[in-house]
């Protein structure tokens, strides 16, 4: 019989683990929202698990205990958790295997002593990763913060211990401040993870954020398959991704490499995950965290080494051996991917609901679209607002760039502004070309006139009146439909007598 896998997730990452799970020939099983009734992962699906989550508290992605109860009744034999969501709850993790349900990810023991920030910075400490400086756990109040602060300069950061996505964190410039940034982060901590733990770190001006991806299995064999240049953020959210990154030198990549799956085999990790560093303006590198999930920013590695990691996530579920050795991986070109959210970049990146009257993205060979909407979608309030990953595979930096702006510029949308046009900006800006942009770049740098285009204006109204006409003419049947829409607009120009 087949092996039965349900996705406790949605959008465009449940579609990606659905067609892993086809690859291994298994039943691919998802949650219909009472959210989101008519999301487009459900088509992709074999079969569908109404969520009836209408009048609960949270959606379904957010409800463990349901979540398993539904898997059991539905004879589920694997549980995919995607990102986000429950992907990184070690309690759920276990209530799986507690249940006989395979958990495809590390040990419930591993995502917790991960997720807890002090606890993995002793444990790369013990693996003899750098760190930067900050303290050795969690400060138990404002003074005790201060007067370590007061030790190691200003400026500092404070994190929460069992934080993420920027939850908890607040930089402090002066001492004066810093009663009133512990409180805030505490409470915000405390609300967001149950665990109001802050502990202080000394705070890099202009840092640059890297990752390396690895995969581990049962067996004690784990690789590194190269970095992502996650720098290009917005309240510590990533924007825009690229692998390699051009701050690093070969050199550079076989230490940190080797230093990410040192610590991933000291501490007995399987499954997909990220080793976090943090560059100082000097190159110096320090660990961060570790990721215990397949990141959003996947398909850059895997365009740029041909490794199918949600496919090994599964096989190493399964216990199968990772036969790809370090000497294998070869990094072949490069690779740019952009996050297409319903937010309004001119408007302090303010969220956008409603419906997706048209949306055509472009189908040019070296694209990579991963997307949970088409024409006709909804995009609610009750979900994260990214509404596609734009991929692009180049032969070099400067070409994948260049493919990266005309597939940016084939991107239409009607009904929803996107961050499209800010991605757009950043790829054109100096910063972006000569690979110094940082962390802060958003911050310190973008502004909403950077946006501003005179012909901005006409054109979308020109591919409003394309896509409609379109519309109209395939009614009538007078042309064929295009896949998305793509219209040729000449074609189009002289059917209407324009």
């Amino acid at each position: 019989m087949k092996k039965r896998l349900l996705i406790a997730n949605r959008s465009e990452i449940a579609i990606r683990i659905i067609r892993s799970a086809h690859k291994q020939g298994m039943c691919a099983i998802v949650f219909q929202s009472d959210k989101e009734p008519d999301a487009l992962y459900l088509k992709f699906a074999d079969e569908i698990i109404d969520a009836n989550d209408a009048d609960d508290e949270k959606p379904i992605f957010l409800n463990p205990q349901k979540i398993v109860d539904l898997a059991k009744e539905h004879e589920v034999d694997l549980i995919h958790p995607g990102y986000g969501f429950l992907s990184e709850n070690p309690d759920f993790a276990a209530l799986c295997i507690t249940n006989n349900i395979n958990f495809i990810g590390p040990s419930p023991d591993l995502i917790r002593d991960m997720g807890l920030k002090t606890v993995a910075k002793k444990m790369a400490i013990e693996a003899g990763l750098p760190l930067v400086p900050g303290t050795d756990g969690p400060v138990t109040n404002a003074q005790a913060a201060r007067e370590f602060a007061d030790k190691i300069g200003y400026p500092v950061i404070l994190k929460a211990s069992a934080g993420g996505g920027g939850r908890g964190m607040r930089i402090v410039e002066k001492p004066e401040t810093i009663e009133r940034n512990f409180k805030s982060a505490y409470d915000e901590a405390l609300a967001a993870f149950g665990n109001g733990d802050i502990f202080i770190e000394k705070y890099l001006q202009n840092p640059k954020h890297l990752e390396f991806q690895i995969l581990g299995d049962k067996h004690g064999n784990v690789i590194h398959l190269g970095e992502r240049e996650c720098s290009l953020q917005r309240k510590h959210q990533k924007i825009i991704e690229e692998a390699p990154s051009a701050s690093v030198t070969p050199a550079m990549r076989a230490e940190m490499g080797s230093m990410a799956v040192r610590f991933a085999q000291r501490i007995g990790y399987y499954s997909a995950g990220t080793i976090e560093f943090i560059m100082d303006e000097d190159g110096s590198h320090y660990f961060m965290e570790m990721n215990t999930r397949i990141q959003v920013e996947h398909p850059v590695t895997e365009m740029i080494t041909g490794v199918d990691l949600v496919d090994w996530q599964i096989r190493v579920a399964l216990d199968e051996v990772l036969d790809i050795k370090q000497e294998d991986v070869e990094i072949n070109g490069w690779a740019i991917e952009c996050r297409v959210n319903a937010e309004d970049p001119q408007n302090r990146f303010s969220p956008q609901t409603g419906f997706i009257d048209k949306i055509h993205f472009p189908q040019d060979p070296g694209i990579r679209i991963e997307t949970g909407f088409l024409s006709g979608s909804m995009v609610t309030p009750y979900f994260d607002s990214m509404i596609a990953k734009i991929i692009v595979h180049g032969e070099d930096r400067n070409d994948v760039i260049n493919k990266t702006l005309d597939a940016l510029n084939k991107f239409n949308i009607i009904g929803l502004k996107t961050t499209v046009p800010f991605c757009r900006t950043v790829l054109q800006h100096p910063h972006f070309i000569e690979a110094s942009y940082t962390t802060r770049w958003v911050d310190q740098v973008y502004a909403p006139e950077m946006l501003e285009d005179a012909d901005d204006e006409m054109i979308g109204a020109l591919a409003a009146t394309i896509m409609y006409a379109s519309e109209y003419l395939q009614l009538q049947g007078d042309i064929p439909a295009y896949e998305n829409d793509a219209l040729n607009v000449w074609v189009l120009n002289k059917r209407l007598n324009y």
